[in-house]
C-alpha cells in the first residue's frame, strides 16, 4: 500500500521538464506518459445510446486536445 502511495504521489523530474521545454521529444514523451491517467479521466465521458443505455467512453478529440495544450504550456515554460 505505501509503495502505490509513493508512486502515486511521484513528480515529473524538474531535469525531464526542462528538457521537455527545450523541445525534447522523448522529455515531452515521459511528460505525457505520466499525465496519460489524469487526461484520459478528464476526457472521459458518459454517452446513451437509442434505448438510453449509458456507455461510458474516452472522448478521443478532447484527449488531444488536452495532449495538446499541455505540449504547448511545456515549451512555454522558462526554466530561468
Amino acid at each position: 500500500m505505501n509503495e502505490i502511495k509513493q508512486r502515486k504521489n511521484r513528480l515529473v523530474p524538474y531535469e525531464i521538464i526542462v528538457a521537455a521545454s527545450e523541445g525534447d521529444i522523448e522529455a515531452v514523451g515521459t511528460v505525457l506518459d505520466h499525465y496519460t491517467g489524469y487526461i484520459t479521466t478528464l476526457s472521459t465521458r458518459v454517452l446513451f445510446d437509442e434505448y438510453g443505455n449509458s456507455h461510458v467512453c474516452v472522448d478521443e478529440d478532447l484527449r488531444r486536445r488536452i495532449e495538446a495544450k499541455l505540449v504547448a504550456k511545456l515549451l512555454l515554460f522558462n526554466a530561468s
